[in-house]
């Protein structure tokens, strides 16, 4: 597979973004909107790369920049081509805020708010940037959803749940469950859902989004999760972003699900402590696959 190395300019101004309008390039990206940069040439250093790109296609002068992220890409117009994208967030000098003055590259530029932006009018790298770039600003929200002032007073139900998710395959048929125990530590619910294809980590969301309905549907005011993916973990906490399109609606959800509750947490624990979570999982698939064996006989 090659490799090729590219910057791109995470350039804002009053919550809008700097987007540019291709008119030349392939015509998969032809006439969509992206951020601004490209390739580095042999030898060039990034921040070069993205200082020649912002002043040659935008007519724009670097203040500072500060690297967001760093990405991979495989490019949909030849799939052995992988990018390494990387990613920066980028002040302009005061003199050419606004004073964009463009390359025969492009033939339009907008300054676009995130939630206005559709999809179509943007090349697949560019969704893919902006969609981690919203998943930050949420991560950027205190996961702790706290009470009123009045509601003070309120008394505290608190839940322990121990979730999972499993898949067989990888994508494959799978599976997610949790073991729900109240603040004696007494198991009092617990279940599992057949999921149908899809990934161990969109399995670990599910096991989170059961357990939060239920949890919901018990009355309880203070959910404590035991997890026992770190990935899930640190990314409900805000400490990692969100990179894999497929799991933006499910942690959209669960995000959604907490604002019911006055608080949520997130800990890790070690595969051993999450077992009984993990059974409900394996006797979720194991009984669907043994119905669905059953059934073609």
């Amino acid at each position: 597979m090659k490799q090729r190395v590219s910057v791109r300019a995470i350039v804002q101004q009053e919550g809008r973004t700097l987007l540019l309008r291709r008119s030349t390039g392939r015509e998969s990206i032809l006439g969509k909107y992206e951020l601004p940069g490209g390739k580095l040439a042999y030898g060039e250093q990034p921040e070069d790369a993205l200082r020649r790109y912002l002043h040659d296609d935008a007519g724009l002068h670097i203040k500072s920049a500060q690297l967001f992220d760093a990405v991979t890409y495989i490019d949909h117009d030849d799939n052995s081509l992988q990018y390494i994208v990387i990613t920066y967030n980028v002040s302009l000098a005061p003199l050419y805020s606004h004073n964009v003055k463009l390359s025969g590259n492009y033939d339009r530029y907008r300054w676009q708010k995130l939630s206005k932006s559709h999809q179509e009018e943007l090349t697949d790298l560019t969704q893919l940037l902006l969609g981690i770039m919203e998943q930050e600003a949420i991560a950027d929200e205190s996961i702790e959803v706290q009470q009123a002032d009045d509601d003070k007073n309120t008394s505290e139900v608190t839940v322990t749940i121990y979730a999972d998710g499993g898949s067989r395959g990888n994508p494959g048929p799978s599976a997610a469950g949790y073991i729900m125990l109240n603040s004696q530590q007494q198991v009092i619910a617990q279940d599992g859902e057949y999921l149908g294809i899809t990934t161990n980590n969109q399995a670990e969301y599910q096991g989170v989004r059961l357990g939060l309905e239920k949890a919901a549907a018990y009355g309880a005011t203070r959910v404590d999760f035991r997890l026992d993916s770190m990935l899930v973990v640190n990314q409900m906490n805000g400490l990692y972003r969100i990179k894999n399109r497929e799991l933006w609606p499910i942690h959209e959800r669960i995000r959604g699900l907490i604002k019911q509750f006055h608080k949520v947490t997130f800990s890790h624990v070690q595969r051993e402590f999450n077992q009984l979570a993990d059974g409900v999982v394996n006797k979720t698939l194991d009984e669907y696959l043994a119905n669905r064996n059953q059934n073609s006989v």
